[in-house]
């Protein structure tokens, strides 16, 4: 069941690219595997499927240790400063900095390892107070202070918009962000390499992908309803 509804997804997103005249390639499906067990992902391995994203750290170190050393596990939950030390060094990028404290920590973390961690900034597109994140105004500034960090190299952005009934809510939302990306792009900032937008999720992926997103996030629609007992 796990593999079918992988494929189906795949193929939404391959039918947006087309819609909106972009090459499939360009967006990668990170299939959301927190709270899930190792054995649903083991499922997904025969597909060629290296990328899962993971909420909590401790649960994505234990995953790391037990499975494939190619997989790409992506942190995409809030992270926690004294929690940055189990994603360092097994996590291929951090989806969610949105404060400077937590960006130093990764910095000391990363150096220590000797290598340089890639990172996006979580923008709070839609001003939910419920969710973490810069307004799309301090965003780029924060991203020019982050260049200065030289274990850290920003690659992107990251949002996480509104649970919406109807996807095409949340298009303006995409829009925005898209147009935040180009801006940011176009700065040409120093250790800033914008080339991921990471947007989108079960319910309105395909629009995401539509208004330019290269990487979606999407467990429920490929692992079925989380159980968080």
């Amino acid at each position: 069941m796990v593999t079918e509804n992988y494929r189906y997804v795949r193929g939404r997103i391959d039918e947006a690219c087309r819609r909106a005249g972009r090459d499939p390639r360009e967006v990668t499906l990170i299939a959301v595997s927190k709270t899930k067990p190792v054995s649903m992902i083991e499922e997904l391995l025969p597909e060629g499927v290296l990328d899962f994203g993971e909420n909590k750290p401790q649960e994505l170190k234990e995953k790391y240790e037990v499975l494939p050393k190619n997989l790409r596990f992506h942190m995409i939950g809030h992270l926690q400063r004294n929690k940055v030390k189990y994603v360092i060094s097994r996590a291929c990028m951090i989806h969610s900095v949105d404060s400077l404290r937590l960006a130093e920590t990764i910095q000391e973390e990363a150096a220590k390892h000797q290598l340089i961690m890639p990172v996006l900034v979580e923008v709070n597109i839609a001003q939910e107070e419920s969710k973490f994140g810069l307004s799309a105004a301090e965003t780029p500034d924060f991203v020019r202070e982050l260049s200065r960090f030289p274990n850290l190299c920003v690659k992107g952005l990251m949002t996480i918009a509104p649970f919406v009934e109807n996807p095409e809510d949340n298009r303006v939302h995409f829009r925005n962000l898209y147009n935040l990306f180009i801006d940011i792009k176009a700065r040409n900032i120093d250790n800033v390499d914008m080339c991921i937008l990471s947007m989108g999720m079960t319910n309105d992926y395909e629009v995401a992908v539509e208004e330019g997103a290269t990487h979606v996030r999407v467990g429920t629609g490929i692992f079925g309803e989380r159980n968080y007992q």
